[in-house]
């Protein structure tokens, strides 16, 4: 077994105090009973309270959800679908273009999607609101579904589709209960990387956004300009406490899953 060096131990406590000890700072002075962040003055909690009543950050929280929500239901549809017709559809006509048409939006810099988008919208006619919003995350997180779903089906076996059909199943029967049930875990992960994306999401947004339609990254940012207030501090560490909660929650599902797996193809072996 390799032994860490001093090098090692303290190249890996280095780089975790970069990442995560500011963090930390922040959840601290989010307890601080001063209006000053960057001076201690005693423990205290009213600062949530503050939070929990200032009506714009809920507000642009709840617009945040939906969008995120949306898009990410959207972007997971057309991504799943993107990737199948890359994987399942051959050499078509014009599949060059499909596909760099489909994986733009990962190299394309955020200004320039967030200016065209709203160069469509104001051509079209479309007011800006939260419907241009969902639209414009839709566009630009369908790609990364497809990456992850495209993952997936490329390593997928096309004999279990191959027997469904042969035991009658129509192909749309075939995909809906055998293909999906088998690449669910990567539909459900471009779900959650789509929807992560929404959530942090300023730049697009910023352009395609319209009144009623302020998203939380947009609001802080515009608040953060006029100086950090320990509410801005108190809204990041439930932010934080919610995706610690989720990461730990999808760990010991993932650990569970596969601990009854295992469980099953040991189970599995001594019957036969």
């Amino acid at each position: 077994m390799r032994r860490f060096s001093w090098f090692n131990v303290t190249s890996l406590t280095l780089g975790f105090a970069f990442l995560y000890l500011p963090m930390i700072i922040l959840v601290v002075y989010s307890f601080n009973s001063s209006r000053l962040v960057t001076v201690w003055a005693g423990f205290s909690t009213k600062w949530y309270g503050e939070l929990l009543q200032n009506e714009d950050f809920l507000q642009a929280a709840w617009v945040t959800i939906k969008v995120a929500f949306f898009a990410s239901s959207f972007a997971t549809v057309l991504g799943t679908m993107a990737a199948y017709v890359l994987v399942r559809g051959g050499r078509f006509h014009g599949r060059t273009l499909f596909s760099g048409m489909i994986y733009a939006p990962l190299v394309m810099p955020e200004v320039i999607t967030g200016l065209s988008l709203l160069l469509l919208f104001i051509g079209i006619g479309l007011d800006r609101g939260i419907l241009t919003v969902i639209l414009a995350h839709t566009t630009f997180a369908m790609c990364y579904v497809s990456v992850v779903v495209s993952s997936r089906l490329i390593s997928f076996d096309r004999s279990l589709e191959e027997a469904a059909l042969d035991l009658g199943c129509s192909p749309f029967e075939a995909f809906r209960l055998v293909t999906l049930p088998i690449i669910a875990p990567a539909v459900i992960s471009g779900w959650l990387l789509a929807f992560t994306l929404s959530l942090d999401d300023l730049v697009i947004a910023s352009f395609t956004t319209g009144p009623g339609a302020t998203t939380l990254p947009i609001k802080v940012f515009s608040a953060v300009r006029l100086g950090v207030s320990p509410e801005i501090n108190a809204l990041s560490t439930i932010m934080i406490g919610i995706v610690t909660i989720g990461v730990i929650t999808t760990s010991l599902i993932s650990k569970r899953s596969a601990i009854k797996q295992a469980r099953e193809e040991r189970a599995a072996d001594r019957s036969a």
